[in-house]
């Protein structure tokens, strides 16, 4: 063994020390924002992490939805979602993170994510009604006002489909263009079920009675329903019927939705 290879061999070692310590360095130094876009990427846009601060490891930003594709509609939640993320999963190519919201989400849930595609733990989130008008007619046009409460079970996204079932439940719901208040409570049941995607629309309480259901794809968007009102508030809540649909019956209206 000549001189360079004996200093080559005995340097390989120190050399192997300061390549994990400049990795494990710069994986500590990397800012919270470098893993605000995976969020909008997964989620197609309809999850953003904005104003982020921190780091990966430790860090927190706003959450911003967008329950549309248009993003000018997003709604900014007020408070801050912060994460957690697990190191050792980071080697095998996974980002783990533990995340909870301060004030829309107290109750923690967790984020494990892969080139190919990520799952999400059950979990509860409270939001603005407000968040509706983002999926256009009608909802932009009604300005709903009341609770919202988004819950689903087990999510996952693979290779750009999505599968598990989301619950919307808006409570008390009341609108700008009716005077009856509140409207009524309505659940709202989505099914992911990977290239296409159910929901179902039931009346829990209220005046205004909705129901229907419709399929959701990459290609089309389809729902059909009716809409009616209580017989003691069919006259307070005609013209807003009128708005929602075309007649279809005695003191019901179509709710049609085609795309």
């Amino acid at each position: 063994m000549n001189y360079w290879m004996w200093r080559l061999r005995a340097a390989l070692p120190w050399l192997v020390v300061a390549v994990f310590s400049v990795a494990a360095v710069t994986l500590a130094l990397l800012p919270a924002a470098w893993i605000t876009p995976q969020f909008a990427r997964q989620t197609h846009g309809h999850v953003n992490l904005v104003d982020a601060d921190g780091s990966l490891w430790h860090g927190s930003a706003t959450l911003m939805l967008a329950a549309g594709a248009d993003m000018s509609a997003a709604t900014l939640l007020p408070g801050r979602i912060e994460w957690r993320t697990a190191f050792w999963p980071l080697f095998t190519g996974r980002v783990r993170m533990v995340m909870r919201h301060s004030e829309a989400m107290p109750d923690p849930i967790t984020v494990d994510a892969t080139p190919r595609g990520a799952t999400v733990t059950p979990g509860v989130l409270a939001v603005p009604a407000s968040l509706l008008s983002g999926l256009g007619a009608p909802f932009n046009t009604l300005d709903l006002q009341g609770n919202v409460q988004l819950s689903w079970s087990d999510w996952r996204s693979f290779n750009g489909e999505a599968f598990g079932q989301l619950t919307v439940i808006l409570d008390d719901v009341s609108s700008r263009v009716s005077l009856v208040k509140p409207l009524g409570s309505y659940r709202v049941r989505f099914q992911a079920q990977g290239a296409s995607s159910t929901l179902d629309l039931s009346t829990v309480k209220g005046p205004l009675m909705l129901s229907g259901s419709g399929t959701v794809s990459a290609a089309s968007t389809s729902f059909h329903g009716t809409a009616s009102a209580a017989p003691q508030q069919h006259d307070n809540l005609a013209g807003l019927l009128n708005l929602l649909g075309r007649p279809s019956g005695p003191d019901t209206v179509a709710l049609t939705f085609v795309h």
